[in-house]
């Protein structure tokens, strides 16, 4: 198999915090790899040491086939990374903005504007080209953000929750362009705090907890160890009051629906069970550290 990234055993402490305590990824190259976890799960400090930002204590990454700590030259002559907020001056316009990274890239003058106007098209931005970006609306400044980032094309692209904040529409938006990055060959490496958007892109998955991955697979895989059907108790406005999960068997689910009918929820006017299988919310919250003490108990066929 071909890797893009191949990382074994990272480790890293701040203080006397372990914020990653023996952390291996293996991302085949031209997918999309997501990496999920709770807030200080270490994501971003995963992603800083794969983009030579940050030194590891112990382990090894290869990135690109090049150790990231003994070769980080050659590794950010691979990568690009676009952070959790839009790097780009309100100032310039987009064709500017574009234009100024290609020079500071080592482009000439004529390719730094070809490279513009080809990224301009790419992204959709060509009608914005010569307004300036402070007019941008949010899903366009972070359009413009990717754009800048893969001014000279590198294999591997790090996203560390490029739709923070966007959006249903722009988030859309962003996630048909990185569609049509891995379909170009590229791989791409994402944290997100949005479930769907590891669901609707991820090739693969990682739910990383307490700085070690706790689960890894597709985002079927992770939903097929949760287990069966979800039951769920709902008022009468959609609003949801209970949920349990169960095994999928008709003796789990009328197990499931005796539990709803004793609870006090159910006594609320109006109240409706109805049953959905599982989401990457699930594996989320059964998976990471704290969750399972506070989830229903499974209910399983006798």
């Amino acid at each position: 198999m071909n890797l893009a990234i191949d990382a074994r055993g990272l480790r890293k402490r701040f203080g006397k915090t372990d914020v990653l305590a023996g952390l291996d990824l293996r991302v085949p190259a031209g997918t999309v790899f997501a990496l999920l976890g709770p807030n200080g799960a270490g994501k971003t400090t995963t992603i800083n040491i794969l983009t030579t930002l940050v030194t590891p204590d112990a382990g090894t990454a290869l990135v690109g086939g090049f150790d990231v700590a003994a070769a980080p030259s050659d590794v950010k002559g691979r990568i690009a990374l676009t952070g959790q907020s839009a790097a780009v001056d309100e100032v310039l316009t987009g064709t500017e903005n574009l234009v100024m990274m290609g020079r500071l890239s080592g482009l000439g003058r004529q390719q730094s504007r070809d490279r513009a106007a080809q990224l301009l098209e790419r992204f959709d931005l060509t009608d914005a080209a010569r307004r300036r970006v402070g007019t941008y609306s949010g899903g366009m400044r972070r359009r413009l953000d990717l754009a800048l980032s893969l001014v000279v094309d590198v294999p591997i692209l790090f996203l560390d929750e490029p739709t923070t904040g966007l959006d249903t529409r722009s988030r859309q938006e962003l996630w048909n362009v990185i569609r049509g990055l891995t379909e170009a060959g590229t791989t791409v490496f994402l944290t997100t705090q949005y479930l769907e958007e590891a669901d609707q892109l991820a090739d693969r998955i990682a739910v990383l907890d307490r700085g070690r991955v706790a689960a890894e697979g597709t985002a079927d895989e992770l939903k097929a160890r949760i287990g069966g059907d979800v039951v769920e108790l709902r008022s009468a406005d959609g609003a949801l009051l209970l949920e349990l999960p169960t095994d999928g068997s008709v003796h789990g689910l009328r197990a499931a629906i005796d539990v709803l009918d004793r609870s006090p929820e159910a006594s609320v006017d109006g109240a409706q069970v109805s049953i959905r299988r599982p989401s990457l919310d699930d594996v989320f919250l059964a998976i990471t550290a704290g969750a399972a003490a506070s989830a229903p108990e499974l209910i399983e066929s006798k």
